[in-house]
């Protein structure tokens, strides 16, 4: 485990492979711990020749938790963006913060979730530090495909609204988390999903605030489609044809602003990465770190 610091802000991070592999940094969504990555995810990319490194982002696990900040709401932000203590650019930056403590010039990005988003903002940003960038289950603009159904929007804050005081607890939370919206058509291991809800809260048990300033970054951070229109970097998009919370469109947009960016989408899929789809999601990685 190393640290990377960033201003004020120090995150956490781990590499999986040798030094000689081809560097590819993996970036987490809103609320959860860089564990959301399976070390065995984080294997398989190393059988493919990367070597891999995952981190936690700001507010979120061993990383720095800025618990003086104001945690401002979804409306507040849409009013008064200042409200924010920080956007995408920012944590983007923690991002980069990560890759100059491992000494890589450039890497492949993997973002999923709100980890698209910082990816793409790095893109944006700091093109020359960006070899290849893959964008999972993300959106271009906070305002595309970010909806739920109200029925699933419900749902999840009855869920995230629950109390959480104990390891158990956690792991309940992440299997019901998982089973509403995961990938419908695709069964997951109930085990291995409460093993990382309980690890992450061991590590850090997190708060609403730490999600609401993470969440206030996606809402002031603008649309990126013109800026993304302008990258020239090879790009891949991922996106589940069901996922409840960031809606296909999101990941079409998102394909449709990057020139020559290839979308795949796969039937069944939800809001994770379900471990069958592994073997495919790996190839078109792979298969785009072979175009640079």
């Amino acid at each position: 485990m190393g640290t990377a610091s960033h201003g004020d802000i120090e995150l956490a991070y781990e590499t999986f492979g040798p030094p000689g592999g081809e560097p590819l940094l993996l970036i987490s969504g809103t609320g959860v711990q860089m564990l959301i990555f399976p070390e065995d995810l984080c294997d398989a990319l190393v059988d493919l020749g990367f070597q891999v490194a995952r981190f936690d982002n700001r507010d979120t696990g061993r990383s720095t938790h800025l618990t003086d900040a104001p945690a401002p709401g979804w409306f507040t932000t849409m009013i008064r963006p200042s409200s924010a203590p920080y956007r995408l650019e920012d944590m983007a930056g923690d991002a980069v913060a990560v890759m100059d403590a491992l000494g890589w010039e450039s890497a492949h990005l993997v973002g999923t979730s709100l980890g698209g988003m910082i990816a793409q903002t790095l893109t944006i940003r700091h093109p020359s530090r960006v070899r290849t960038l893959t964008s999972i289950m993300s959106t271009p603009a906070a305002r595309i495909g970010t909806m739920p159904r109200v029925a699933t929007l419900k749902a999840i804050l009855k869920i995230s609204g629950m109390p959480v005081t104990s390891p158990d607890q956690a792991a309940q939370e992440a299997v019901a988390m998982k089973r509403l919206i995961g990938s419908p058509r695709y069964p997951f291991d109930e085990r291995e999903v409460g093993d990382i809800g309980r690890r992450s809260y061991e590590r850090h048990p997190g708060t609403p605030e730490g999600d609401a300033r993470q969440r206030a970054a996606v809402a002031v951070s603008g649309d990126r489609r013109k800026a993304l229109a302008k990258v020239r970097v090879p790009a891949l998009v991922l996106h589940g044809e069901d996922d409840p919370v960031i809606r296909l469109k999101a990941g079409q947009a998102t394909a449709a602003a990057i020139p020559g960016a290839r979308l795949v989408t796969y039937p069944g899929m939800g809001h994770d990465l379900p471990r069958a789809l592994w073997p495919s999601m790996l190839d078109h990685i792979r298969s785009l770190a072979l175009t640079r």
